[in-house]
């Protein structure tokens, strides 16, 4: 264990003023920096406890025609909250099923977008026996011709195959939540779908293929998020995993849908673990407006929207796996199912 310094400011400008320190992390539930801090995947110098922040900082209600939820609310808060429940089910059944009730009570929903893959040759313990660029930049990909079954099928590059692990936000880039960022400049707002980067908006934005994973700015911190509120919106998620609890996710789909008469006016459809982002799939929204949800409707455009997909060795599966995911979310949300 490294020495560190630790400090709890009172509010959102005092913790950025903290990650001013070099070295400085901020620690909320502490679930997954904890794990960092064993693996040797981080060292701080100084860590910022965010937990006595109040002032909205951990809410959850409908503002306007939104509802907002702030960074340090836990997934357990969230996903048992009624109006969640109500009229953001898809979110609700997102944070449910992630982890496990303890980890649920400490994991909050800013910490949860941020975690880190689960890729295994990333996640051993220092000195790592293998090549892995996120650790070790110039080192290799060990995952990218070894063992690949969990890795990506979307946006990956020849240095990184590694995927994005959250539940919580693939239900928020279908619902078009907006993430709220605060930093030394103030706060600004973006979609979900483009906070985080696949390897290859990584490169083409000059963040090297391994490195840059997100758009959070030094010095910034997750302040809020706010989800549009849609009056009669129907959704629902879809994890499959091989065991039901404390399992991260081989293929999870999240689907919203506006509907009328029982025929879908507009859908959002998103997918999960198969890049190091939440993954969008627009072709097939739009070629499901006007249909009444049914598998043999369904199952078409969103197999038709996976054509881009790139299997490794020994993920092949994982691009039917989406395509059957994503239609059974589709008609859950839709009553079909």
């Amino acid at each position: 264990m490294h020495d560190f310094a630790y400090s709890t400011p009172q509010d959102l400008a005092e913790a950025v003023s903290s990650l001013r320190q070099p070295d400085a992390e901020i620690l909320a539930g502490g679930t997954e920096l904890l794990n960092w801090m064993r693996l040797g995947i981080s060292a701080p110098a100084a860590l910022v406890d965010i937990g006595r922040i109040e002032n909205g900082f951990s809410a959850i209600e409908l503002r306007g025609g939104s509802l907002f939820i702030g960074a340090r609310a836990t997934l357990s808060e969230i996903g048992d909250n009624p109006v969640v429940r109500e009229s953001f089910r898809v979110l609700s059944e997102a944070c449910l099923k992630a982890a496990s009730p303890q980890v649920r009570n400490r994991a909050t929903l800013g910490g949860n977008v941020l975690q880190k893959t689960r890729c295994a040759y990333f996640r051993a313990g220092a000195p790592l026996p293998w090549g892995c660029n996120k650790r070790e930049p110039g080192s290799g990909c060990a995952a990218r011709n070894g063992l690949n079954e969990r890795h990506a099928i979307l946006g990956w590059t020849d240095a990184c195959v590694a995927t994005h692990p959250s539940d919580p936000v693939v239900a928020l880039a279908c619902l078009d939540a907006e993430i709220e960022l605060f930093g030394p400049n103030g706060s600004r707002r973006m979609l979900v779908t483009a906070f985080h980067l696949t390897q290859q908006e990584a490169v083409e934005g000059g963040g090297g293929a391994a490195g840059l994973e997100n758009l959070l700015a030094p010095g910034e911190l997750i302040s809020a998020f706010h989800i549009p509120l849609r009056q009669g919106q129907r959704s629902a998620y879809v994890k499959v995993r091989e065991r039901e609890s404390f399992e991260y996710a081989l293929v999870s789909a999240a689907a919203a849908l506006d509907l009328d008469d029982g025929t879908i006016r507009s859908a959002r459809i998103a997918l999960g673990s198969v890049a190091q982002k939440p993954w969008r799939l627009p072709a097939a929204e739009t070629a499901l407006s006007g249909i009444r949800p049914s598998r043999e409707a369904v199952l078409p455009p969103i197999r038709a929207a996976l054509a881009e997909a790139r299997a490794l060795e020994h993920n092949a599966y994982k691009i039917e796996m989406a395509a059957n995911a994503a239609t059974r979310a589709v008609l859950i949300a839709g009553g079909a199912a």
